[in-house]
């Protein structure tokens, strides 16, 4: 087992699961603190790089393209502060990193782990239900719908419509966009038939965003609806008769999930998933099965 404990956080590595604690200095970004401890599967990882600084050096994780829906809401914006994947390491720490970087490389490549992108999430996303408040508006989700909530901020033709509850059936796509320079951001939902190109302080569907320090914490919300979305990645759902051929075709890929299910069974008696991780992981598989 490869550990290194600093201010910023503790990350530790078992040969099967990379587990990330953010610290409890007062450093640490809200977005990170509110989404705790994250159990990265090896089968997750593209790689782990260290850089060296004069006082202080960083590790930098690297996923497989499609594997955390929480990158594939924020499409790469979140900066360091706000990254559950970096990790400030001071000088005289210098040595265990490099030796966390050696211990993960050596696993990928006994494990013989590809790098090329995945087709469904390997990681569960934020747990819910959860809420965050920024810039006009409060954004909840309970696993089922979004309700969005506005403020005495928000503009009036867009309050005036109240208070807004959306089915995770009626999404078609979300997107958080960080504040840059003079240009706002915003969390926005994407509904199904309904294209719109209205600016975020005019959309019933989303929050502008300001650039204020509570801001990241709009895209664990975006995180938790991605994870519940159908993976970009996937092709098309076939018709009940379509699937039910290419299931009777396809015996070895029945019989690859069957063993996954049997792998993420014993992922949870050991410990590296909990419930809620394996609950969510078997429903993945079962899906396709």
């Amino acid at each position: 087992m490869a550990e290194i404990i600093q201010k910023d956080g503790t990350w530790v590595f078992d040969g099967d699961a990379l587990r990330l604690t953010p610290g409890r200095d007062k450093n640490v970004s809200p977005l990170r603190r509110e989404l705790g401890e994250l159990i990265v599967p090896l089968g997750a990882l593209a790689g782990l790089s260290f850089e060296q600084g004069k006082k202080t050096g960083r590790l930098r994780l690297r996923l497989r393209d499609g594997a955390d829906p929480l990158l594939q809401a924020t499409g790469g914006r979140l900066t360091e502060p706000h990254d559950p994947y970096q990790l400030l390491v001071d000088s005289d720490r210098y040595g265990v990193a490099e030796y966390l970087v050696d211990e993960v490389r050596q696993a990928l490549l006994l494990d013989e782990v590809p790098t090329d992108p995945v087709d469904a999430y390997l990681l569960p996303g934020p747990s819910v239900p959860l809420s965050a408040s920024a810039g006009d508006g409060t954004a909840g989700f309970d696993g089922e719908r979004v309700r969005l909530e506005w403020n005495w901020k928000t503009e009036e033709s867009k309050a005036s419509a109240g208070a807004r509850s959306i089915g995770i059936a009626e999404i078609e796509a979300v997107e958080w966009q960080p504040a840059v320079g003079l240009e706002n951001g915003c969390l926005r939902f994407r509904l199904r038939n309904a294209p719109t190109k209205a600016p975020a302080k005019y959309d019933p569907n989303a929050v502008e965003l300001w650039g204020f320090r509570k801001d990241p914490l709009m895209a664990l919300v975006a995180a938790a609806v991605q994870a519940r979305l159908p993976h970009p990645a996937a092709g098309p759902r076939e018709s009940v008769p379509a699937q039910r051929e290419a299931d009777s075709a396809g015996g070895d890929d029945h019989d690859a999930l069957l063993r996954r299910l049997r792998e993420l069974g014993e992922l949870r008696r050991d410990g590296v998933l909990t419930d809620e991780e394996f609950a969510m992981a078997k429903q993945a598989v079962l899906r396709r099965l």
